[in-house]
């Protein structure tokens, strides 16, 4: 029949349109997000034994980091750094790092007004967040 698509199509928007709204309120009411949500990074300074292996496991390689050793000829990490822009969020440094120091974080409110930061300096970041002790 000539026009079932088109009925179907309006059958869903009369539906919508006399349904109830669903509306959030961003702002003031923060969503409820999935569990398996990946939209930010997050590190434990104190936990990370510098490796480099989150930087290897990286498909497009944008995480930087820098250590040293201390006294006892321990690694100890000096800088962090990660280009958010070419990150991909897909979790694979979170998975290899050894001591779980390098998380997914369900952090949402990232957007920045600047392309410059979107190199963010992580040691930084977990100051900020408290997470460094």
């Amino acid at each position: 029949m000539f026009g079932k698509g088109l009925l179907q199509g309006l059958g869903i928007t009369l539906k919508r349109m006399v349904g109830p709204n669903i509306t959030e309120f961003y702002p003031e009411v923060k969503p409820t997000l999935p569990t398996k949500v990946r939209s930010s990074m997050g590190l434990q300074p104190d936990k990370c034994i510098s490796c480099n292996m989150c930087a290897m496991a990286c498909p497009n390689s944008v995480i930087k980091l820098t250590s040293e050793k201390n006294e006892s000829n321990k690694k100890v990490l000096k800088s962090y750094h990660m280009n958010v822009g070419r990150c991909l969020f897909c979790g694979m440094c979170t998975e290899v790092c050894p001591t779980k120091a390098l998380t997914v974080t369900q952090e949402f409110e990232n957007s920045i007004f600047e392309p410059d930061d979107l190199i963010w300096d992580m040691m930084q970041r977990a100051e900020r967040k408290g997470q460094v002790k």
